[in-house]
């Protein structure tokens, strides 16, 4: 409906004429919701025409008959409806730059619009009409509001406005002042800023002056013209074609050689080129500075004139500035034309020299620095990277840095030239100031989103970045880690970043980003080959938390890359220790117990990573603090329960959890629950496994439980069957750590079980043991831990009670390997062997042959047989076991000198057997000849009071003898008399005893 169809109110009832102005109204209001600027100002006006349709609505439903003040009301009324229609028509869909710059004209129709409505309400005949009081209060309260409103174009379109009369005024020809114009005009409008957008829209803010000229508007077309040729300074107003068409159409029709500067352009005061020349009152121009330091100085007349100046009087001249530019700028287009042959001379002096040129000419201005990048530079600046000369490439990096911070345009035509970056990622490995100067280009081609996809992919550039990071120059640092930070918004980079040990944008991914994200981060720190310092870094910088919550995500998948990377990570004790600190340890086992065996991985991991928790509290670190992995027995037992309801990944770290809780002494309590519930029953069983992993780790499992000692639940389950399993198991595996568990679950078993003893015998694992102790090429892992139990379970074997035992063992060769032990072994096997010859000495007094008395004339009587010193008989290793034959008595005395005060034990233990009884004297000769006497009393001062007791023990046997209480009795003494006053009661009394020996005390003395 047209305004014109409204208007002849002569030919339509009023009441049809209010109802079409109603329409009109609310059609304007909606239209006004999508204009494209001052949409403020058009709010403001709707709010206006919305509180004028009651008014309307009450005059139509009065039926009134239209009078000459109604008639001329209703058309002032309908043609500024049809103005503020066209003009929100005119907002909706012309140029936004168009609009912009003609906002002010805008807002100054919008307030004439508002005020002539005002008017119109104004000839409504108040008086003569029959409205309601509400209404006519109404009425003139509005026309009072439209009246004094003022409508002003928004803040931000005024300070651009500002800005293009400055530019207008001011001939700025600077690009970054209209690329940053551009920019303010397109937030201010909503134009995207990207450069197509950008030139689009300048495109068509063209065609609107084309359209003004053809509406012959001149004035408005010369305005329009002016702010074209401001703006079209920017990147985005033109093509790169377009300009370098421009740029080389110019230059050539320069020539090739520079002007002289007119005699016009010189200041009369500094005679040189003025940069910003201005006019005093007299006409003259002088550069702006020079004419102020005049006036300063006190003079007040022309220095060309001589006459007299208004002082205050300085108008800048514009004119004369241009021409002055122009010429600059025509001569500095020739220069840097020039120049590029010069960057291929041999000589480096001229290279370094044209390169200084070109550098302060691209620091000068960024028409500059567009000249330089259209006379395609930057391909030579990027070959001169590779140069031997260090400031040549120092040059090259900082004017290719100039070149890129004017814009993504120059950034993507460094990135475009062929190794450019590969090229400015090796001057990164360079020395710290080509280094300095390399990262900071980098960083600055980091702002584009084009070439920041380029950046990461070249090799070694994230770890020499990352390197950077901790250098001493902290801008080079700081530079660094803002590069690494631009170059996170890609995955793949984040994923080098951490894989070069910089984890801060993983961990940002992981406790913030996207789902689909944090499993990635997830995944890459589940299968990265992790240091242990970059386990600790991770854990310090928070990389705990979410992964726990991934573990508890409702997908199975999602949880199990969250349990596998703290697998990996737990694999640190420290970081193990940390995760039972915080709790881990309880979800974990919810876990471990409620997944169903539909995802088996996602329980082995589970298993995997509470293994590794468990191994962290046998560390050293954990025995300082009170840690307990397992809080109570029902976590202990619903844990050891799995092992018969899991496969075999899942028993095998389960076996490996247990096995690391009961290592540490202190852990009497878990090995005395686990032997005292079903634990023995189950391991038994998985030694017959064929399962190797699992059925090894049940090994070491049951071996641990056998250290406090045989009891009744040891011996229960063991029988030959089981002793049987564990031979099979130390003739055929190949695992040396399995081999010595069994080795040492015979060992500890019940002595005084002579079955189990005899069930081996009979198995024939006597030569196998032997095999252990007596092959000194083996070398395989595991040797001193298989030789250490070899030799305990010999103990079993040697025990004096059976002779017959005895002798097969030393008919196997036993004794001489044991001898070797005690020199060679570690402390452990070198007490197991001294244990082993102390049984087979109990033995030999009893098995020393007696020397056979021969009849007859000496001289035809067979040579007699020597006789032991000790055991006064005839002996020998095999037949009575003889430490004396067997070489063992000095390697005794040695054994007594080291520090295991568990070695020192048996060895004396051995030692003491030669003088027991009857063997007393020859054997205090035989362990005076080896030295072992001065020994003994040394060990008076051991720490330990039971060494210390059989010391004492076996010298009061000895020096109950005249010859040796005199040659030994006097560095005794002291250390007696010291234990008769700090030692126990039954040390007192054995010192005692011995000081009563030496006359040192009477017999009578109280200690007895």
């Amino acid at each position: 409906m047209t305004m014109d169809m409204i208007l002849d109110a002569s030919l339509v009832p009023a009441s049809e004429v209010l109802s079409r102005i109603v329409q009109a109204i609310v059609d304007t209001v909606n239209a006004a919701r999508v204009v494209l600027i001052e949409r403020e100002s058009f709010a403001e006006l709707s709010t206006y025409l919305e509180r004028i349709i009651p008014v309307l609505t009450e005059l139509f439903m009065k039926n009134i008959n239209a009078s000459e003040s109604l008639k001329n009301a209703v058309e002032v009324l309908s043609r500024e409806i049809n103005v503020a229609k066209q003009l929100i028509s005119d907002c909706s869909k012309r140029n936004k730059v168009y609009l912009l710059v003609n906002c002010r004209k805008i807002v100054k129709c919008l307030e004439n619009t508002t005020r002539e409505i005002s008017r119109a309400l104004s000839l409504i005949p108040l008086a003569s009409l029959d409205l309601s009081s509400g209404i006519t209060e109404e009425i003139t309260k509005l026309k009072d509001d439209m009246l004094r409103a003022e409508f002003r174009a928004a803040v931000a379109e005024e300070d651009i406005l500002e800005k293009i009369e400055s530019g207008i005024q001011e001939r700025n020809l600077d690009r970054s002042y209209a690329n940053n114009l551009l920019l303010l005009i397109a937030e201010a409008v909503g134009i995207p800023t990207e450069r197509s957008a950008l030139n689009k829209e300048f495109e068509e803010f063209k065609k609107e002056i084309e359209e003004t000229r053809l509406r012959k508007d001149l004035v408005e077309a010369i305005q329009m013209d002016q702010i074209a040729a401001l703006l079209g300074r920017a990147d985005a107003a033109s093509s790169p074609e377009e300009k370098e068409i421009k740029y080389f159409n110019k230059r050539i029709s320069l020539g090739s050689q520079p002007l002289e500067p007119l005699q016009s352009f010189y200041c009369p005061i500094t005679r040189e080129v003025m940069d910003d020349p201005v006019e005093t009152s007299s006409g003259q121009t002088f550069e702006k500075t020079a004419i102020q330091k005049w006036f300063a100085e006190g003079n007040t007349i022309c220095p060309l004139t001589i006459t007299p100046l208004d002082t205050s009087i300085l108008r800048p001249n514009k004119t004369l500035r241009q021409s002055i530019q122009e010429w600059k700028n025509r001569n500095t287009m020739i220069t840097i034309a020039s120049l590029k042959t010069k960057l291929h001379s041999e000589d480096e002096q001229e290279v370094l020299h044209s390169l200084s040129q070109l550098k302060e000419l691209c620091e000068e201005s960024d028409l500059h620095r567009e000249w330089v990048v259209l006379e395609n530079y930057i391909p030579i600046f990027i070959t001169l990277l590779g140069a031997k000369n260090r400031d040549m490439r120092n040059h090259a990096l900082v004017i290719l840095r100039i070149l890129a911070r004017d814009g993504d345009d120059n950034k993507e035509k460094i990135a475009h030239v062929e190794k450019a970056i590969e090229s400015i990622v090796k001057s990164l490995a360079r020395r710290i100031g080509e280094s300095k100067l390399a990262v900071a280009l980098l960083l600055e081609l980091s702002k584009s989103d084009v070439v920041r996809h380029y950046i990461g992919k070249v090799q070694g550039c994230i770890l020499l970045l990352v390197t950077m990071t901790s250098q001493d120059d902290t801008q080079a640092a700081r530079d660094a880690k803002e590069l690494l930070e631009n170059l996170s918004f890609l995955d793949q980079n984040v994923i080098q970043m951490a894989k070069a040990n910089y984890f801060t944008p993983l961990l940002q991914r992981l406790s913030s980003g996207p789902e689909n994200i944090k499993i990635i981060m997830a995944t890459t720190l589940a299968e990265m080959e992790l240091s242990d310092h970059s386990k600790s870094t991770l854990f310090e910088e928070g990389v705990l938390g979410p992964l726990l919550h991934l573990a508890t995500h409702v997908n199975a998948k999602t949880k199990e890359v969250a349990v596998k990377a703290l697998q990996n990570l737990s694999t640190l004790p420290r970081n193990g220790l940390w995760m039972i600190r915080e709790g881990a340890v309880g979800p974990l086992l919810d876990l471990l117990h409620r997944q169903s065996s539909s995802f088996p991985s996602l329980r082995e991991h589970v298993a995997a990573t509470i293994m590794n928790l468990a191994i962290s509290t046998a560390t050293e670190e954990a025995s300082q603090t009170e840690l307990s992995l397992l809080e109570s027995d029902e976590d202990i037992f619903r844990l050891f329960s799995l092992v018969n309801l899991t496969g075999p990944d899942v028993q095998r770290s389960i076996l490996r959890t247990f096995n690391a809780m009961c290592q540490p002494q202190s852990a009497t309590d878990l090995r005395s629950k686990l032997r005292e519930g079903s634990a023995v029953q189950v391991l038994v069983q998985l030694c017959e496994l064929d399962n190797a992993p699992v059925r090894a780790n049940a090994v070491k499992l049951f071996y641990c439980l056998t250290t406090d000692g045989d009891d009744d639940t040891l011996s229960e389950h063991v029988d030959q069957r089981c002793v049987k399993t564990l031979f099979r198991i130390i003739r055929t595996s190949n695992d040396n750590e399995e081999i010595a568990a069994a080795l040492g679950i015979v060992a500890n078993l019940h002595k005084n079980q002579t079955q189990i003893t005899q069930w081996l015998f009979d198995a024939g694992s006597l030569p196998v043991v032997f095999r252990f102790l007596s092959d000194r090429n083996y070398t395989g892992s595991g040797k001193n831990h298989l030789t250490q139990n070899a030799a305990a379970v010999i103990c079993r074997f040697t025990v004096a009670t059976n002779q017959e035992w005895q002798r097969k063992v030393a008919e196997a060769g036993i004794i001489p390997v044991l001898v070797q032990l005690l020199d060679s072994g570690t402390a452990l096997a070198k007490r197991y062997a001294a244990i082993s010859l102390s049984q087979f000495s109990e033995s030999s007094i009893r098995l020393s042959r007696p020397i056979k008395k021969h009849g007859g004339l000496w001289c035809w009587s067979p040579q007699p047989e020597t006789a032991c010193p000790v055991h006064m008989g005839i002996c020998s290793v095999e037949s009575s076991f003889c430490l004396l034959e067997a070489g063992a008595v000095r390697p005794l005395v040695r054994v007594l000198g080291e520090l295991d005060i568990g070695a020192c034990e048996a060895a004396l233990e051995a030692l003491m057997t030669l003088i027991d009884g009857e063997r007393l004297q020859c054997g205090s000769k035989a362990l005076a000849e080896a030295n072992a006497i001065a020994t003994i009393i040394r060990l008076l001062g051991s720490p330990s009071t039971q060494l210390q007791e059989k010391s004492l023990s076996a010298l009061e046997r000895i020096f109950r003898q005249v010859e040796f209480k005199q040659k030994y009795g006097a560095s005794a003494q002291m250390p007696l008399v010291d234990i008769t006053q700090r030692g126990n009661s039954v040390m007192k009394s054995l010192a005692a005893k011995i000081l009563a020996h030496l006359n040192v005390l009477h017999e009578q003395s109280s200690y007895f």
